[in-house]
């Protein structure tokens, strides 16, 4: 199921036969540099992928395929989970994509489809939860209006927190 689209890519409901395009991915050491879990086996993404593709019985939102609409490969992941942060519960914007399309503005673009479908369905404010380090994310969290709001503590490492209002909370109602 199509979830959202842009002019390049579909986010759609993940499916069991992505498990093979979406293991090189979530595997690559650079993909998953500043990711707590760091690189996944074949197992856990399996894993993983189940419980997305499970969710989406009961939530509106989750984690979906980024696909090229080009091409139809399945570029990454792009989508929202819940975060406990000091006991408040929080709808968090996750993205991560395959290096060679790194650098196109497909991150930017997928993490504002997912921003803006989460704050049609409902969401107040959307958090991205990013290791420092990682200039790129903070780059694309930035881009689609999220600004620093926190820093924080995630599995015990370093991590700062970008969050954006849902416009219609806002006098002015804009996103860019």
């Amino acid at each position: 199921m199509i979830v959202t689209e842009t002019p390049r890519l579909l986010l759609r409901h993940f499916r069991a036969d992505d498990l093979d395009d979406l293991v090189p991915i979530l595997s690559n050491e650079a993909v998953m540099k500043y990711s707590a879990t760091g690189p996944m086996s074949r197992e856990q993404i399996e894993t993983a992928l189940t419980r997305w593709i499970d969710e989406y019985e009961t939530e509106p939102l989750g984690m979906w395929a980024v696909i090229h609409r080009e091409d139809g490969q399945l570029l990454g992941f792009c989508g929202h989970f819940i975060t406990d942060v000091d006991g408040q519960l929080e709808t968090d914007l996750a993205y991560r994509l395959a290096p060679e399309y790194w650098g196109r503005g497909f991150a930017t673009e997928a993490a504002r489809a997912a921003r803006d479908y989460a704050f049609s369905q409902g969401v107040d404010r959307l958090i991205a939860v990013i290791d420092p380090e990682n200039v790129a994310s903070v780059q694309v969290a930035r881009k689609i209006g999220m600004r620093h709001s926190m820093a924080w503590r995630q599995a015990g490492l370093p991590v700062q927190i970008f969050a954006v209002e849902n416009p219609k909370n806002s006098p002015i109602g804009v996103c860019p």
